[in-house]
C-alpha cells in the first residue's frame, strides 16, 4: 500500500529545518528549500538548483509540492485575465486578474464550490468540494502577478478575497495564505493592499478583529432590510443584521479600520426608497464606504441588473451622509469574468 505523501508546504520553516537535521543534513537546507518552496515559487523539487541532486531525491520521497496549474487563460477585450485554475486533485477553481490605468487586482478563490446559497451567484449553484489550501490560495496570487508583469510591466498591486467560495469559512488557511503573501520570505504585499469580502458570519468577523488583522474588511450586504436579505442569500437568517451590526461595529473598535459594503441593485428586489433608506441607516452605524456592483446576470431569472436611475438614487442618498460611494462596473463580460459570480465551467 502507497503512502500518500505529505504536501512540504505545509510545514513551516522550522519543521523543515527539522526535517533535515533529523536526516542527518545541515539546518540551513531548510532555509533553502523554504526560499524555494515561497519566495520562488518553485513548482518542484528539480527546481532547488543550489540543492544537491541526492537531497532533492530524499525530498522527492518523503513530499509532494501540490502546485496549481493554470488550464486555460482568457484575456478579455477590457484587459480583465481569467484563470482556470486546475489543484492537483483535478478540480478547478477561477482566479481573476483586473486591471486599471494605476494598478491590477487579483481576485483569488478560497473554496472549491461554495457553503452558501446566495441566490444570485453562479458559484453557489455548485457544492462545496473543499477547502483550499494555504499553497493554493498562494499560487493564484503568484500566478496572477507573472501575468501583471508580462502584460502590465508591473508587480501586482492588490489582491481580493471575492472569488469562489466564502473565506471566512476556511479562515485558517486563508489566514495562513495572507501571512505568506505579506511575508518578506513570500510576495512581500502589505496587509493594507489586501481585502478579505464576507457574506457576514459575524462571529468570525469579530475572530479577525481579536487576532488583530491588517488586511481590510468587504462585507456582501446587498440589503439593509433582514426579509429581502434572506430574500437574496437565505443563509443570512442564521446571521441577522443586528447580529452583523454588533460585529461590525466591534471590528472598528478593535481596529480603527472602516469597512467596504459590496452591494448590487437589482431590479424590483432592492431598488426601492424603503432599502435605500434602510441602508443609509446601517451606514451610519460603522464609518464605511459603499461599492455599488454592477450586475452580471448568470440567467434569465429573477435577480437583473437595476435601473441607472435606482444606482443614481442610491449615490445621492449615500452623498447626502457624507459616505463614499463607488459604482463597479462588471469587467470582463466577454470572458464571464466578475468576481464574485465566478462559474466553475471547466470542473
Amino acid at each position: 500500500m502507497q503512502i500518500e505523501k505529505k504536501d512540504i508546504r505545509a510545514l513551516s520553516k522550522d519543521q523543515l529545518r527539522d526535517f533535515f537535521v533529523a536526516n542527518n543534513d545541515k539546518a540551513f537546507r531548510g532555509n533553502q528549500v523554504y526560499e524555494w518552496l515561497w519566495s520562488k515559487g518553485a513548482h518542484s523539487f528539480d527546481d532547488m538548483t543550489n540543492v544537491a541532486k541526492p537531497t532533492r531525491a530524499m525530498l522527492e520521497d518523503n513530499f509532494v509540492i501540490n502546485h496549481i496549474k493554470v488550464d486555460t487563460m482568457q484575456r478579455s477585450s477590457d484587459g480583465t485575465v481569467k484563470n482556470a485554475v486546475r489543484l492537483h486533485d483535478g478540480l478547478v477553481v477561477e482566479s481573476v486578474l483586473i486591471p486599471t490605468e494605476t494598478r491590477t487586482t487579483a481576485c483569488v478563490s478560497s473554496q472549491v464550490g461554495c457553503s452558501l446559497d446566495c441566490n444570485f451567484c453562479a458559484t453557489a449553484r455548485l457544492k462545496r468540494m473543499r477547502n483550499l489550501e494555504p499553497g493554493e490560495i498562494y499560487d493564484q496570487v503568484l500566478a496572477i502577478d507573472k501575468e501583471s508583469r508580462l502584460y502590465y510591466n508591473h508587480p501586482l498591486s492588490n489582491i481580493v478575497f471575492m472569488g469562489m467560495g466564502e473565506p471566512l469559512m476556511n479562515y485558517n488557511n486563508v489566514i495562513k495564505a495572507i501571512d505568506m503573501i505579506t511575508s518578506p520570505e513570500g510576495l512581500g504585499m502589505s496587509p493594507k493592499r489586501i481585502m478579505v469580502s464576507t457574506s457576514g458570519i459575524p462571529k468570525m468577523i469579530k475572530k479577525m478583529a481579536d487576532d488583530d488583522v491588517k488586511f481590510k474588511l468587504a462585507v456582501s450586504l446587498h440589503s439593509a432590510i433582514d426579509e429581502i436579505r434572506a430574500r437574496i442569500m437565505p443563509f443570512s437568517k442564521n446571521f441577522p443584521l443586528a447580529d452583523l451590526r454588533e460585529a461590525l461595529e466591534y471590528w472598528y473598535r478593535k481596529t480603527k479600520n472602516k469597512i467596504s459594503y459590496e452591494y448590487v441593485v437589482w431590479k424590483g428586489i432592492n431598488d426601492d426608497k424603503a432599502s435605500i433608506d434602510a441602508l443609509v441607516k446601517f451606514c451610519k452605524y460603522v464609518p464605511c464606504k459603499v461599492n455599488l456592483i454592477e450586475y452580471n446576470p448568470i440567467d434569465d431569472g429573477e435577480f437583473q441588473q437595476a435601473s441607472e436611475e435606482s444606482i443614481l438614487a442610491y449615490i445621492k442618498a449615500l452623498d447626502n451622509i457624507g459616505v463614499v460611494c463607488k459604482v463597479r462596473r462588471s469587467r470582463g463580460k466577454d470572458i464571464d469574468a466578475a468576481c464574485g459570480q465566478l462559474a466553475n465551467k471547466e470542473g
